[in-house]
C-alpha cells in the first residue's frame, strides 16, 4: 500500500530539479525490569512522508505526519516551493550531477512484530536466572530495546528502494559493592540486527554471557585504580570500535571536514601506523552481513564501502552527494535521516579498523606493564580528534599476564597521534550494534574493531 501511495506521486516530480520522496516509519519497543520489578513497558510508532528538492544547489525540505496520497503531493509541493524561495535569496548555483546508480533496490527483509508479553517474559527469564544464581549482587537491571526503520525511497535521478532496518537488544546491568560499600557496575548488550525471534528464541544460549558478566563485576569489586600517565595498553575490540567511531569517524565526515575538522589538512597524509586500515562498511563484512546493513541511503545512492584510512594514510571521507562533488569523491550511501521529520545528513554505518595478524593472547603476552581495556561506557571527541572515553571494564597486565581488575577510569588522547603508536593488531574483530550516534539527530550505527596495542594516557583515581 505504501509503495502504491508513494509511487503514484512520483509523476509530480518537477522537470529540471532533483527530488527524493521518502516514506519513513519508526517503531520502538521497550521493557525494563529493576530487581524483579517491571519499571518500563512501552511501544511507540511514528510515520510520515518527506520530500527533498535540489534546485541549483539549494535544498528545500518538507515533511508531514501522514501516509496518504494527498500527503505525498503536499510535501513535494512544499519542498519545491522552499527550494525556489531559498534559491531566490542565494547567489549559489551548483548543479549536482545525476547519480551514478539508478534502478531499484529490493526489500531486504521484513519487520516481524512480537507481543509485548513475550518481551516481558524474556526479561523476567533473564532476571530470574541472575536472581537465583547470583543473589549477592546488590542490584540488577534487564532492559529490552527494539527499534526499526522502514523506509521507501523514490528519486528523480538516482536509485529507489524499500529498506528495512530492525534491531533488538537486551541490556544486562549488574551492580555489586566493594568492602567499603562503594557500588561498581558492569553491563553488556546482547542481540543485534533483526527481530525478536532472530535473537531470543533460545534465551538460554546467553547464560554463559551472563556468567562471564558476573565474574567481571566480582573481579571489579576487588579492583584497583590504574596508575595515571601514558601507558602501553591493549584496547579491546569494543574500545577500538568506540575510538574508530568517535575520535576518527566524525572527523572524516565531509560536513565536519567542511566545518574545520583535523581531517581537512591531513588528506593523503599519514595519520596512523601502517598497521591501521579503517573502513566504513555498507552492508557486508568478511562474507557475511555487517552489524547494521545499509543498502541505499536517503538520497537514493546505492551503498558501497568507503576506505577512510589505508595503511596509515588518510585517503577518503564519508560524503553526501553535495560534499562528494565538492571534494571530488564518489558518494557511497552515507546520507541518512532518523525519522520522517529529519533531513538526511552524513552518517557512519559500520565503522571498523581492519584486523591484523596477531592473536589476542600474543598482544597481552607482549606487555610487561600496562592495561587491558575492554569496555567503554561513554565517549566524546571533538573535531581536533582529541578524545576522552570512560573505561568500565579492564585489567592490569603484569609480565604478559592479566592481573587485577580496574575500577572505573578514563583514557584520553588525540586520535591521529595515538594511532601512530599502534604496533600490534589482533586477527579478530568484535562488533557491536547496540548504540546510537547523536550527531544532530539519533542514528543506529555499527562499530567494531580488533584488539590493538598502543600508547594512551590513562587517568588514575
Amino acid at each position: 500500500m505504501l509503495q502504491d501511495i508513494i509511487g503514484s506521486k512520483t509523476v509530480l516530480f518537477a522537470d529540471g530539479v532533483q527530488t527524493v520522496l521518502r516514506a519513513h516509519e519508526n517503531r520502538n519497543r521497550n521493557v525494563a525490569i529493576l530487581k524483579g520489578n517491571l519499571v518500563n513497558n512501552s511501544r511507540s510508532e511514528s510515520r510520515g512522508i518527506n520530500a527533498r528538492v535540489n534546485r541549483n544547489g539549494i535544498f528545500g525540505f518538507a515533511s508531514i505526519a501522514d501516509y496518504t496520497p494527498e500527503a505525498a503531493e503536499k510535501v513535494i509541493k512544499a519542498a519545491t516551493e522552499n527550494a525556489e524561495f531559498l534559491s531566490r535569496h542565494s547567489s549559489r548555483s551548483i548543479a549536482l550531477p545525476a547519480s551514478v546508480c539508478s534502478g531499484s533496490v529490493a526489500l531486504n527483509r521484513d519487520i516481524v512484530d512480537v507481543e509485548q508479553k513475550r518481551i516481558i517474559e524474556l526479561c523476567r527469564q533473564f532476571d530470574d536466572y541472575i536472581a537465583n544464581k547470583y543473589p549477592d549482587l546488590s542490584s540488577r537491571i534487564i532492559s529490552y530495546a527494539e527499534d526499526s526503520q522502514d523506509r521507501i525511497i523514490y528519486s528523480s535521478d538516482a536509485a529507489s528502494g524499500h529498506l528495512v532496518t530492525p534491531r533488538c537488544h537486551v541490556y544486562i546491568v549488574m551492580t555489586a559493592e566493594t568492602a567499603e560499600g562503594t557500588p561498581v557496575e558492569i553491563f553488556k548488550a546482547i542481540g543485534g540486527f533483526g527481530s525478536f525471534e532472530d535473537h531470543f528464541s533460545d534465551p538460554e544460549k546467553y547464560y554463559p554471557d551472563i556468567d562471564k558478566l558476573y565474574k567481571q563485576v566480582m573481579d571489579k569489586k576487588e579492583g584497583i585504580y590504574p596508575e595515571a600517565g601514558e601507558k602501553t595498553v591493549i584496547l579491546g575490540g569494543l574500545m577500538g570500535g568506540m575510538l574508530a567511531h568517535e575520535a576518527v569517524g566524525h572527523t572524516v565526515e565531509a560536513d565536519l571536514v567542511r566545518g574545520g575538522s583535523v581531517a581537512g589538512p591531513n588528506l593523503n597524509k599519514r595519520v596512523a601506523s601502517e598497521l591501521v586500515t579503517m573502513v566504513d562498511f555498507a552492508h557486508s563484512y568478511n562474507g557475511g552481513l555487517a552489524p547494521l546493513p545499509v543498502y541505499l541511503d536517503d538520497e537514493g545512492i546505492v551503498a558501497e564501502d568507503v576506505t577512510l584510512i589505508k595503511d596509515g594514510i588518510l585517503v577518503g571521507y564519508m560524503n553526501d552527494r553535495e560534499s562528494a562533488e565538492e571534494y571530488g569523491m564518489k558518494p557511497a550511501g552515507n546520507a541518512r535521516g532518523w525519522t520522517f521529520r529529519d533531513e538526511p545528513i552524513i552518517r557512519m554505518r559500520n565503522t571498523c579498523i581492519l584486523p591484523g595478524k596477531n592473536t589476542v593472547e600474543e598482544l597481552i603476552a607482549s606487555v610487561e606493564d600496562g592495561y587491558y581495556l575492554i569496555q567503554s561506557g561513554n565517549g566524546q571527541a571533538d573535531l581536533t580528534g582529541e578524545f576522552m572515553f570512560g573505561v568500565t571494564c579492564g585489567y592490569e597486565i603484569k609480565n604478559g599476564k592479566l592481573g587485577r581488575a580496574l575500577l572505573d577510569t578514563t583514557v584520553t588522547g588525540v586520535a591521529f597521534d595515538m594511532l601512530k603508536t599502534v604496533d600490534m593488531v589482533s586477527d579478530e574483530v568484535t562488533w557491536t550494534s547496540s548504540g546510537f550516534c547523536g550527531k544532530k539527530q539519533p542514528m543506529a550505527v555499527g562499530m567494531g574493531g580488533p584488539h590493538i596495542r598502543c600508547r594512551i594516557t590513562v587517568g588514575g583515581r
